[in-house]
């Protein structure tokens, strides 16, 4: 399953997105910090089907964990060279344009 919110501003529909049981979690490495937090990424648990739909109408991604960068790669959205890796934990950013 799948955690997302959209966030709202100035005219951008914000996708924050993560595997669900990341929920909740800090993860550190190389000098960097990831917090998935509640507030960010909490909203609707949905399928990995309703996650790749509800990519289709944001303009900007935050997506966290494994499940969540792969169905963003696999749709075309972020590729290999953009996703990094945060205390064993994938990360990927996305601008659509």
């Amino acid at each position: 399953m799948i955690s997302v919110r959209i966030h709202i501003r100035d005219g951008e529909r914000i996708l924050a997105a993560c595997d669900h049981e990341l929920l909740g979690q800090t993860f550190t490495g190389d000098g960097t910090r990831l917090k998935v937090s509640e507030i960010f990424y909490g909203g609707d648990t949905i399928s990995e089907e309703a996650f790749a739909e509800r990519m289709k109408n944001v303009t900007i991604m935050n997506l966290v964990g494994d499940r969540t960068t792969d169905i963003a790669k696999k749709a075309g959205y972020v590729s290999e060279d953009s996703i990094i890796v945060i205390g064993g934990v994938k990360h990927a950013q996305a601008v659509i344009m």
